[in-house]
């Protein structure tokens, strides 16, 4: 399996609950189900929050401004379409004032509405029951340290 490192960034969408916004993926190599945070890859010129706003908007339509321009460096050892992808990513946080903000497919790419199966609101009392691989598996504690004012910090791993 060939192994790279892409530049990427992925967002930690946090609603009036705390709930973690998840997208459940379909990988379009071996049907393989995921669910993590959106985001993907930094463009060429592009800096990570500039990424971040973009990938939040194509994704989920959500307000790219409720990202905070803080992150925090996740190592990702993930597996997706016949590759592996190692290294480091940033994770940004956003804070939502409404419970479970709707979400739009509109600016998504055509493979990733082929591959996009579904996305969820998840409390951290639910994390722990999905029953498809989590990406990254440490995100309890990623969201702990990027939001250790919420419940995810009397949680985390």
């Amino acid at each position: 399996m060939e192994t790279t490192y892409r530049p990427a960034v992925r967002v930690i969408c946090l609603d009036a609950s705390d709930r973690v916004l998840l997208l459940h993926w379909r990988d379009p190599f071996d049907g393989a189900l995921l669910w993590e945070p959106p985001g993907g890859g930094i463009d060429p010129g592009e800096t990570p929050i500039e990424a971040a706003r973009r990938e939040l908007v194509e994704e989920t339509g959500l307000d790219p401004a409720a990202i905070v321009d803080q992150s925090l460096a996740v190592e990702r050892d993930v597996r997706w379409n016949g590759k592996r992808f190692v290294g480091p990513e940033p994770f940004f946080v956003a804070r939502y004032a409404m419970d479970r903000p709707a979400l739009t497919r509109a600016g998504l790419l055509p493979d990733e509405q082929q591959n996009l199966d579904t996305y969820a609101w998840i409390a951290v009392s639910e994390l722990a029951s999905l029953s498809d691989r989590l990406e990254p598996p440490e995100l309890r504690a990623v969201i702990a340290t990027l939001a250790p004012e919420s419940p995810w910090a009397d949680w985390a791993d």
